[in-house]
């Protein structure tokens, strides 16, 4: 492991860790990140824009992953300002180490950390995002409360989830599987994407850790994938790791015919060049007082 990426989580579940941790998972993704972060750049610019990001600024960001969203506030808070960037999961983060140094990013640095208990000293930072990790803490209230402890007076959250799981970008994909897969049915209370789905349930969530001014908006994006049906596909079935238990849970008898479907719903959206989705998010945010 890099020597700056130092640490490790103490209470992710053990089915959650392997999900993320998978070798195989990390290995899928750094195949596929260019045309994963073109893909999510839209969710990216709205962070941004929600941020209200300038010159200078201290951030923290939670549950990087790869790190498009955390090099792109590297960018935008330039030298004189500072981004740490963190994950549970050490091989995304070496992934991202490796893109920043090549796009000569010196003003960002990478952390292994559990966003349930932060190495960070208090009133650390002018700035907490997390672009679709929020829905993945096992305990998010105490995750939240502890983003309100690094925070400065007067420092902004902003967090992504993703919206209703009948939309577009995943009715062509887990709609589809869920009607074939053996899965055990979803804690709804448990860790899964779409958590915070429903209307008021993210700020409310702030609010309750002690954030002020909470606001919750619910945007609809593009989101484009570069590529053809069968390439999207492979993408998701090798990288979504949220969805990996619900794949393995087809019987192998009706595999093939669960994926000729998907398969086929996915290339509706297909342009001859692209695959032109729209994603709907929630964009959470909240204040230090």
């Amino acid at each position: 492991m890099n020597p700056s990426i130092a640490g490790g989580p103490q209470h992710l579940s053990a089915a959650q860790g392997r999900e993320w941790k998978d070798e195989k998972t990390i290995a899928a993704r750094r195949r596929w990140k260019p045309k994963l972060d073109l893909f999510y750049r839209p969710v990216t610019v709205v962070i941004l824009q929600a941020a209200q990001v300038r010159p200078g600024l201290k951030v923290l960001d939670l549950a990087s992953g790869m790190g498009e969203s955390a090099l792109a506030l590297a960018e935008a808070v330039g030298p004189t300002g500072h981004v740490t960037a963190t994950d549970f999961a050490h091989g995304v983060l070496e992934v991202a180490e490796e893109d920043a140094r090549a796009r000569g990013l010196g003003n960002i640095a990478f952390r292994q950390a559990d966003a349930q208990e932060l190495p960070f000293p208090n009133q650390s930072f002018d700035l907490v995002t997390c672009r679709f990790g929020v829905m993945f803490f096992p305990d998010t209230d105490k995750a939240l409360r502890e983003a309100l402890r690094v925070l400065k007076p007067g420092g902004r959250a902003i967090y992504v989830a993703w919206g209703p799981e009948d939309q577009p970008l995943f009715k062509s994909t887990v709609g589809i599987l869920t009607k074939y897969s053996q899965a055990p049915p979803r804690d709804p209370n448990g860790p899964h994407p779409f958590k915070f789905s429903a209307p008021g349930a993210l700020s409310s969530a702030m609010s309750r850790a002690g954030f002020a001014q909470t606001r919750e908006e619910t945007q609809t994006i593009p989101l484009s994938w570069a590529g053809p049906p069968r390439e999207y596909w492979e993408r998701f079935s090798e990288s979504a790791a949220p969805f990996r238990g619900l794949i393995e849970a087809i019987p192998e008898e009706r595999r093939e015919q669960a994926f000729r479907e998907t398969l086929d719903a996915i290339g509706e959206y297909y342009d001859g060049e692209k695959l032109a989705f729209v994603g709907v998010i929630v964009v959470g945010t909240g204040i230090r007082t």
